[in-house]
């Protein structure tokens, strides 16, 4: 971030601060019960604990967090390779008081350790104008953080520390130690009091705003993993089998189709042995599940990597990564065959995780292979000829394979509608800084070197900064350019061999800034990866990103934008529920081409229920739920296109010069809330390649750090065609059109309304969603399907049982008379009737007498 933009946003902090818009909220941290203040959704001061033995070796911490009552909590905890156990309790002592207490037992004593206890850390970067500079007290007893009169919290110990410092003195990080260099045996009992300003709350842990955690009394459910109790497959009705439209084309920022025929995606991605290890009957299954449950877009993903056994290239025994195994393509031939069937069609990358062998061939691969011998080519692939020719080898091989199915080449079959060159792989932030002097790769630094040169040379730019990959300046500029000329060239040589599908070079991922964009202009669509965290909906984006504006930040105008990978970490948090929502009614929204979240599976599918995970959408009951939801309001458009546009113009200065992304970008996150955001990028004299993006008519011009659009004390932000609602204050998303209309978030307590429909709620967190499944609006819908969700408890028990948290409220839902309501349960969706009650235009439907049941159907 550059001075200027840094400066700019302090000052609309301290503007917000001095007015009483942005205040603080204190909490615990869910797994450690340890203190957390958050300041306008960002998080300022995060608390773990730390402990070593002998020679810093590291001693990890397990612990747990109990709510009890009125925001009190028991802690629990222990440290095993130091034989030390922890419990303790937080509570508030007084107004503006939360104290903590310790109990610590040695089982044994030792000497010559490191020992430890806290450390606290300060997001002194964001914050540090604001709050200033945290300060230790004497005599080890605590330390202060905040500025008088303002926004300020200080926490004091009972006793003096065995030590308290800052780390190196980096003033970003505090360490209090319960033990310095030995462990008395014994019970050692410890107590901090936070004493906090009036402008700082608290706020409860998750586990207390949750409530209702005796899972004992929820109702224990089942889901297939082979089917689906809903069937949204009418949506590819007519494109079966898929590629009868012919070849996919960009056209401007859309996708269509050969025939004419506008098309938009909502996929997901298989991975790894789910595509290697998985029947042909479980394959069949599950192309004809995916297209109930709503996709028409799979991506093949982690064909390539090292860790999968087999891959693409065999198994793990393998001499080298030359050839493809024809038992591993026969696998992808009967995906594409299924998946065909079913209307779904292809997206194909062609490097994700190859790891190349010294059997391969490269040339200086002994400076770059790692200890076991194998290479990431990420990054060296931009400078090293060998391992460009190695993977226009691998593309060849792919795309000339002949389906035995259909008898298609993959080049040739238009259900397959694009391809990536190289998953996550961009010079202009991640991997450029793996060529540097001091990386110890002279072959490929010598390479990287004489090609900065050369650009230094050829554009009177200065020598001394162009190579320097981690500034802004004249080096985004020639990485920018070495990026693009491979890239391009790899896709000219596809072209050349017959490819006729849009394709994507590489993603901005991983906190690219705009800069990273211009680059991707070597292929036709720009992709994005976007992951979110848990509590996405309650960030405030007058200073807080969520996924979604780092998604609409890569939106260049005239290109279709894919977001290939989007889902939230770690799993499996609650709020994952929302996301769906959110993505698809902002895709929607956006007018994005294609939407896919990351995974269905990455494990085979012939064991049942199998294992869970955050790569496991297949069998998690929260995403079955949701996912669905969001297919079909996306995929139909039930969320209008914004009615304003919104487009950030850098000069090119601007453009390469500063580091502009959605962290520091609060004028760009609340422009992609409340209507399209676009990025036009400007003629670049260094870069002759890039052709100036046409600025679309009547867009409004946008700064990046302009909030003026958005009230200082507003705690939520409609989109311009008011049809999405974002409440951060209370955490909750309004989705309301004439077909779609949800909500979801922390729903208790509140009446929330939309154009047809009632919702009040007792859960904490749940989702309501109620959807025509006619092309007519609900009020006019014969046949309405309703998805509920709230919470499951972690992980499959009971083979593919889980227990669901029960729903209880109510929907007072406007609709045509005469339909009856049914529980839509089982595999293939059986029907039970459940009473209504028909009053004035609207069924009142009583969710809690639905049994647990995530879909209803009135028709």
């Amino acid at each position: 971030m550059t001075k200027r933009l840094r400066v700019i946003i302090l000052a609309c902090l301290l503007n917000d601060f001095a007015i009483g818009a942005v205040r603080g909220r204190l909490s615990v941290s869910d797994h450690e019960g340890l203190p957390v203040l958050r300041v306008g959704g960002i998080e300022a001061l995060s608390t773990t604990y730390a402990f070593w033995g002998p020679n810093w070796q590291w001693a990890e911490q397990v612990g747990s967090v109990e709510s009890t009552k009125g925001s009190s909590y028991k802690l629990n905890g222990r440290v095993p390779a130091l034989a030390l156990t922890m419990v303790g309790t937080v509570a508030s002592t007084n107004p503006g008081q939360f104290t903590w207490r310790w109990k610590l037992d040695a089982e044994r004593g030792r000497r010559e350790v490191i020992g430890g206890g806290l450390v606290f850390h300060f997001d002194l970067e964001t914050f540090g104008a604001l709050l200033g500079q945290p300060e230790l007290l004497p005599g080890r007893n605590g330390w202060t953080w905040g500025k008088q009169g303002g926004l300020r919290i200080e926490l004091l110990f009972d006793a003096p520390l065995a030590a308290l410092y800052f780390e190196r003195g980096n003033s970003n990080e505090i360490r209090a130690y319960f033990y310095n260099e030995t462990i008395a045996a014994g019970v050692l009992h410890v107590a901090a009091v936070a004493s906090v300003s009036k402008d700082i709350s608290w706020e409860p842990a998750q586990v207390e705003r949750f409530g209702n955690n005796d899972t004992s009394r929820w109702p224990l459910s089942g889901i297939s993993t082979n089917s689906s109790p809903i069937d949204l497959s009418f949506l590819n009705s007519t494109e079966r089998p898929a590629g009868r439209r012919g070849f996919l084309r960009a056209v401007g920022s859309r996708l269509q189709f050969e025939d004419g025929t506008p098309v938009r995606f909502w996929g997901t991605n298989l991975n790894a042995a789910a595509l290697f290890s998985s029947s042909p009957q479980q394959v069949r299954l599950h192309a004809r599940r995916l297209s109930r449950l709503g996709y028409n877009l799979v991506r093949f993903h982690h064909h390539d990597s090292q860790w999968v056994n087999p891959n693409i290239f065999g198994n793990e025994s393998r001499p080298d990564t030359k050839s493809l195994h024809p038992n591993s393509m026969d696998q992808l031939d009967w995906w594409i065959k299924c998946l065909r069937d079913e209307g779904i069609y292809v997206w194909l990358d062609l490097h994700v995780g190859r790891a190349l062998k010294q059997e391969d061939g490269i040339e200086a691969y002994d400076e770059i292979r790692k200890t076991e011998g194998r290479v990431d080519l990420r990054g060296y692939n931009y400078v090293n000829p060998s391992i460009q020719a190695a993977m226009n080898r691998f593309n060849f091989a792919y795309l000339d394979r002949i389906n035995a199915h259909t008898g298609l080449r993959y080049r040739d079959d238009p259900a397959i509608v694009a391809v990536m060159l190289s998953n996550e792989n961009d010079l202009t932030q991640h991997f450029g800084n793996l060529l540097l002097p001091d990386k110890n790769v002279p072959r490929h630094n010598a390479w990287y070197t004489a090609a900065a040169e050369r650009f230094a040379k050829d554009h009177q730019l200065p020598r001394d900064r162009v190579w320097r990959s981690w500034e802004h300046g004249p080096s985004k500029l020639f990485l920018s350019d070495l990026e693009y000329k491979v890239q391009r060239a790899q896709l000219n040589l596809l072209r050349d061999r017959g490819l006729r599908v849009p394709a994507v070079s590489t993603s901005t991922w991983g906190g690219n800034p705009v800069s990273a964009l211009p680059a991707l202009h070597a292929a036709e669509i720009i992709d994005v990866h976007a992951y979110a965290a848990p509590n996405e909906l309650e960030r405030d984006p007058r200073h807080a990103a969520t996924s979604v504006h780092w998604m609409a930040m890569a939106q260049i105008a005239n290109k279709p934008l894919s977001v290939s990978e989007w889902n939230m970490e770690p799993f499996p948090t609650v709020q994952r529920q929302s996301l769906p929502i959110y993505v698809a009614a902002s895709g929607s929204h956006q007018g994005w081409a294609a939407m896919l979240h990351f995974a269905y599976s990455q494990q085979g599918l012939d064991g049942g229920s199998g294992y869970s995970g955050n790569y496991e959408s297949f069998n998690d009951p929260v995403l079955t739920v949701t996912l669905p939801v969001a297919a079909l309001m996306y995929r139909r458009g039930d969320v209008a296109e914004a009615r304003t546009t919104y487009v950030y113009a850098p000069t090119a200065e601007a453009l390469f010069n500063t580091r502009v992304d959605a962290n520091n970008s609060p004028g760009l996150r609340i422009a992609a809330e409340r209507g399209k955001l676009v990025v036009a990028l400007p003629e670049v004299r260094q870069l002759p390649w890039l052709i100036p993006t046409p600025i679309p008519v009547g867009a409004r011009h946008i700064n990046p750090m302009d909030v003026s659009h958005l009230a200082l004390r507003a705690d939520e932000v409609i989109s311009d065609h008011g049809e999405i609602r974002r409440n951060w204050g209370h955490g909750y998303i309004v989705v309301d059109t004439p077909r779609t209309q949800v909500v979801t978030g922390w729903l208790s307590d509140k009446v929330l309304r939309t154009q047809d429909m009632q919702v009040k709620v007792s859960t904490r967190y749940a989702t309501v969603a109620v959807q025509s499944l006619t092309m007519t609006s609900i009020r006019d819908s014969r046949d309405i399907l309703i998805s509920l969700m709230t919470r499951v408890k972690p992980g499959i028990i009971d083979g593919d049982k889980f227990w669901i948290e029960p729903l209880v409220g109510s929907i007072n839902l406007r609709a045509p008379s005469g339909l009856r309501l049914y529980a839509v349960e089982g595999a293939n969706g059986r029907s039970r009737p459940l009473p209504t009650k028909y009053h004035d235009g609207a069924y009142m439907i009583d969710l809690g007498s639905t049994d647990a049941n995530h879909w209803l159907r009135l028709h």
